[in-house]
């Protein structure tokens, strides 16, 4: 990559690669391409390929091709044994000072095994996984937790501002801090989100409306973006297939890994691990995330189905 590639406001057209176009980066390379930057694609599946060589991109044969040609390099990628693959790959041909982001779900460690190499060549990296679901990455409002330098964050900055809410592209620290946070954010969902699929088949089993009940928690201190915004697609029967279950139990354990690694025993997490894996023995791995509500509602014997909550909540 040549001198010009400091600040990509002064050159509008580096060739940005992209690995990983399933139903978040699929989305996330398209808005890339539609916001006019160059993009040279590459995954394993074939329609997912074309899909984007159909609105514009280059097919790359092969990650070593892509790793040579590109400015940038990002991956998307469903977790550490992908990411550490892909990038030993990669590692030896990225061009002396590209920048590598990895915006998977993914640990420290597995980025960490190329660093010397990366080092040698020249090559930054950023780890920034995202939230918001493939709806964000639709839409192009993604969060998304940047742990690296400042200067590289400010050179692929105008990547960020197209895949995500510009407002919440955050600097969370050194390398590794973005999946720290990631890790400890998705934690705190799937915590949140058996809790309250307790707190609503207990409610209703006792005789309150779920809409009446949906509705005072809202109103009242346990308040939380997840009860207004993520819980009403269950009250229609949507768990939230775009996210598998294979794919949250993946971070679960991840999460739980970390508490291990730095020391801090996670009982609570490790109860919610064994909650979704519960759910994923039962409805399969491709189930959707939210799929542990369900589990609920059978122990309960009801389902939480009610257009009215659906309604107080829009």
């Amino acid at each position: 990559m040549n001198s010009e590639m400091t600040d990509m406001t002064q050159n509008p057209a580096p060739l940005i690669g992209f690995i990983g176009l399933g139903h978040m980066g699929g989305h996330m390379s398209a808005n890339l391409i539609a916001a006019g930057h160059r993009l040279l694609v590459h995954d394993l599946n074939a329609v997912a390929e074309q899909r984007l060589v159909d609105l514009g991109a280059e097919r790359a044969d092969s990650i070593a091709a892509l790793a040579a040609a590109c400015d940038v390099v990002i991956t998307m990628l469903p977790g550490p044994p992908q990411v550490e693959a892909v990038i030993r790959e990669m590692a030896p041909l990225l061009r002396p000072d590209a920048v590598w982001v990895d915006m998977s779900t993914s640990t420290p460690a597995a980025a960490r095994v190329v660093d010397e190499l990366l080092a040698e060549r020249g090559v930054s990296r950023l780890d920034a996984p995202v939230s918001g679901m493939a709806k964000g990455a639709a839409s192009g409002m993604l969060q998304i937790f940047v742990g690296g330098e400042a200067t590289v964050l400010a050179r692929v900055r105008p990547l960020f501002d197209v895949m995500g809410d510009p407002e919440r592209v955050l600097h969370v620290g050194g390398l590794g801090a973005g999946y720290t946070v990631k890790l400890m954010i998705n934690q705190l969902w799937f915590s949140h989100l058996v809790a309250t699929a307790e707190v609503l088949t207990v409610g209703v089993k006792a005789g309150v409306d779920l809409g009446v009940l949906h509705t005072s928690l809202l109103a009242s201190p346990a308040a939380s973006s997840f009860l207004a915004n993520d819980l009403p697609s269950v009250f229609g029967g949507d768990y939230d297939e775009s996210f598998a279950m294979k794919l949250a139990c993946k971070d679960l354990g991840l999460s739980i890994d970390l508490g291990r690694d730095v020391g801090v025993p996670t009982p609570l997490s490790a109860h919610v691990e064994q909650i979704y894996r519960t759910a994923l023995a039962k409805f399969g791995p491709d189930a959707g995330e939210m799929i542990p509500v369900r589990l609920a509602e059978e122990y309960a014997a009801l389902e939480l189905r009610q257009a009215k909550a659906a309604e107080v909540a829009a």
